[in-house]
């Protein structure tokens, strides 16, 4: 129960639907928990960080924050999602600007992220860091499971996802013999109230019949947080129902 006591965790996007149970898994684990969010205001302790992830002057300031008052961050997990007002255009209409502004937000702001607070574990010789991936950057999508409803995957996610995957094996590498730890979490499809089509025809594809809980997703990043886990770097648990075995 207390695998992550005394840890500092930083989480991008704690306000989200995975990452709200993130955080609670963190916190019943014994760590402290700092939400960098958009949507809240800053707390004295910081478990309430404001911080636009796409900013990086705002990032910087936001680490810096965190150091002044922590003198160190021992994990930090990669979970927030910024897209643009017009996600889920089918490939076909999807604006080029937009397509852009999608890879530039999400990708870039796990790499800016992650490239400023990795500097502060490798002086401390520590760290763990989870970014959050998913079964669609493994796998194409099956553009099936959206029949009969105006759904689809949209074309970024493939490849911000499938890029973050990789760009963690690269950071595993390069932060490894600094004793720091890069992995990732894929879920599978998660269930968010989506069209009732949409669902049924998921839970007859994945072995397991049903979407996903944030609760089956968050055990697997506080594992990654904990020293449980301290010669486990470069990997991605994938947390599907058994969607990527078939």
């Amino acid at each position: 129960m207390n695998s992550l006591k005394n840890k500092i965790i930083v989480v991008t996007g704690g306000n989200g639907l995975l990452g709200k149970e993130i955080i609670s898994k963190i916190l019943l684990a014994g760590g402290f928990c700092i939400n960098v969010d958009i949507s809240h205001e800053t707390s004295a302790d910081l478990s309430t960080l404001k911080c636009d992830i796409t900013n990086p002057t705002e990032v910087e300031e936001s680490i810096k924050l965190v150091i002044e008052k922590y003198s160190r961050i021992d994990g930090l997990v990669n979970n927030a999602y910024p897209r643009t007002s017009d996600w889920g255009l089918k490939f076909e209409h999807i604006p080029y600007t937009s397509w852009q502004k999608n890879v530039d937000s999400q990708m870039n702001s796990y790499f800016h992220f992650s490239q400023q607070v990795s500097k502060y574990m490798v002086a401390n010789r520590t760290g763990s860091i989870v970014n959050i991936a998913s079964v669609y950057g493994v796998v194409g999508p099956d553009f099936g499971v959206y029949d009969g409803t105006e759904m689809t995957m949209p074309a970024a996610y493939s490849a911000i996802k499938g890029g973050i995957i990789n760009f963690s094996r690269y950071l595993a590498s390069y932060l490894g013999p600094h004793n720091v730890r890069v992995n990732v979490v894929s879920p599978g499809g998660i269930f968010d109230n989506q069209n009732p089509i949409f669902v049924e025809n998921y839970n007859k594809k994945v072995p397991m019949r049903r979407m996903g809980n944030p609760e089956d997703i968050s055990p697997a990043v506080v594992f990654l947080l904990s020293d449980d886990t301290k010669y486990l770097t470069g990997q991605n648990i994938i947390v599907d129902g058994g969607w990527t075995a078939i």
